[in-house]
This record gives structure tokens, sequence and C-alpha cells, in this order.
């Protein structure tokens, strides 16, 4: 009974942040937002909010805390993995990015999240990393430990991977194709390395790296994104 009600409410919070990430970024074409999107005090109660109710599912399923990768044993091999894949990963996305837009054109990815978290003071260069850790440990808390996790006791793990990443590459759409594919595919990354560690802390140290390199990166191109964005407005309206 525990682990059927833990299946339904696990798939039911994913489709609801599924739905509101994708309604979100895609809420940023029709509206313009005065305000560092990652330093709205809603959307970080909101995580938090999210990040207690994946304890409690956690806890209501009734799992090892090893079958959800909370047994960390290597607190430092962890954090050292997360470091240097996520930085591996970045590395390879920014270049990708650049190719690709050049290649297909303004369509086939949009900046528009990006430009409406970049930090434009020091007091937001301080704040924004901040509030990246949270909103990196709810997506692992719920893609990872306890979709992939989790629900590894009930379908085969690696099936979970690749369903739980289509999900998360299909909810970032509003970032165009590329979003799609790119982030489809480093949530398959992140899936491979969270069952060969057993690990939240990896994933999450990995995540986070990304983010924050993905911010330092685009803040030395913001003239880029911001001439791209402008592109695909004439592109598109």
């Amino acid at each position: 009974m525990r682990l059927t009600l833990f299946t339904t409410c696990t798939l039911a919070m994913t489709a609801a942040v599924a739905y509101l990430t994708y309604r979100s970024a895609q809420l940023l074409r029709e509206i313009e937002v005065p305000f560092n999107l990652m330093l709205s005090p809603a959307e970080n109660g909101f995580r938090l909010l999210l990040i207690a109710v994946c304890f409690a599912l956690a806890w209501l399923s009734g799992l090892p805390s090893a079958r959800l990768g909370w047994a960390i044993e290597s607190p430092l091999d962890d954090i050292l993995i997360g470091l240097a894949l996520g930085s591996a990963i970045q590395a390879t996305l920014h270049p990708l990015t650049r190719w690709a837009v050049t290649r297909f054109g303004p369509g086939v990815y949009s900046p528009i999240v990006m430009l409406n978290i970049l930090p434009e003071t020091p007091r937001e260069w301080l704040l924004v990393p901040l509030a990246l850790a949270p909103a990196a440990l709810v997506e692992e808390l719920l893609f990872r430990s306890l979709l992939v996790g989790g629900l590894s006791v009930l379908w085969p793990a690696v099936a979970l991977a690749i369903a739980s990443s289509l999900l998360f590459g299909v909810m970032h759409a509003p970032q165009g194709p590329l979003g799609i594919l790119a982030t489809g595919a480093v949530g398959f990354v992140l899936s491979l390395v969270f069952l060969w560690r057993w690990s939240v802390l990896s994933v999450f140290a990995m995540h986070y790296t990304i983010n924050v390199l993905q911010l330092l990166r685009a803040s030395r191109e913001r003239e880029w994104l911001q001439q791209h964005f402008s592109d695909q407005a004439d592109h598109f309206w």
C-alpha cells in the first residue's frame, strides 16, 4: 500500500513540476519580468516546499536510504566526480550551442530563461548561485532519487532513466529543439551517474556545477545572448 501511494504521488508530482517548468518558461515569451527570476521569494519558497515534499515521499516509500541514493559512503569522491563531469559537460555544451545556432539558425535555441536569471549586480552574483542550489537539489531528488532510485523496485532502472530523461528534455521545450536535446541528454547522463554511484550528492554536485559554469559563460557572452534573442524574436514575430 505504501509503495503504491508513493508511486502515485511521485508520478503526480513529477507531472506537475514538469508542467510548471514548461509553462513558466513559456510565459517568459509573453511577459517581461522586471527582476531576476532566481531571486523571487515565491519561487524559492516553492522550491523549498518541493524539497520537503520529496523527503516526505521518500519516508512514505519505506525504502532503504541506499535505494534512494542517500547512503553516501564517499562524499569527497562524489563531489569531485560531480565537479569533473559537470565541468566536462558544460565545456561540451557551449561550443555545441554556438555551432547549432550558426548551422540551424536562431530558432534552434532560446536563451530566454538564461537572460532572466543572469546576475547584473554584485549582490545578484552572490545570491543567484545560492538560489541555484535548491533548484538543482529538487530536480535531483525528484528525477534521480525518487523516479530512478525509488521506482527501480518496480521497473528497470535503465528504462526509468530513459523515461525521466525524455521528460526532463520535453519540459525544457521553450528553450527550443536544442534545449530539449541537450537537457534530455544531460538528464540521461545524470541518471547513469546516479546508478553508478547511487549517490544524490554526486549528481547534485554535477548538476550544480553545470548550472554555475553556464551562468559564468553566459555573463561573458551577454551581448551575444541578447543579440541572439533579438534575432530570434525577429525570426518568429
